[in-house]
């Protein structure tokens, strides 16, 4: 084995060690960030599109929302509660262009997820919204 070869081997393996400390460390935190009371609730939501999905108990459903650019400050955020007896908050991550938020679906029922972009977390204002409705069956 070159040099070249085995240091590529261990920065590899240092990047995958790195990617899956940060996804356990939001996988523990992020239903800390989700749940916190002190944000300012979401007022009226702009049309947006809205996407359904049919589904069972004990499947994961993931959602990607587009990052905009760092500078914007905008952040995507929960803009209405869902119904937790049918899907639950597992995961959330940058990946990519991408914030991924993944859900388990632990119940049946119909339920919609519901992202609104705000400039930041103290912001009522959507900019942009987005809906998922759930169907569990």
């Amino acid at each position: 084995m070159t040099r070249a070869t085995r240091r590529d081997r261990v920065i590899g393996c240092a990047m995958v060690a790195v990617a899956i400390a940060a996804f356990v460390a939001v996988v523990l935190f992020a239903g800390a960030a989700v749940a916190r009371a002190d944000t300012t609730p979401v007022g009226p939501l702009p049309s947006g599109p809205t996407l359904t999905v049919t589904t069972g108990p004990n499947q994961l459903l993931a959602v990607a929302l587009p990052n905009a650019r760092r500078q914007s400050g905008l952040v995507w955020r929960l803009a209405r509660q869902y119904d937790s007896g049918i899907v639950r908050q597992i995961a959330e991550a940058d990946v990519g262009a991408n914030v991924v938020v993944v859900f388990r679906v632990v119940g049946r029922g119909d339920t919609s997820i519901v992202f609104a972009q705000t400039r930041g977390e103290g912001s009522g204002r959507a900019v942009k919204a987005l809906t998922h409705k759930i169907r569990s069956r």
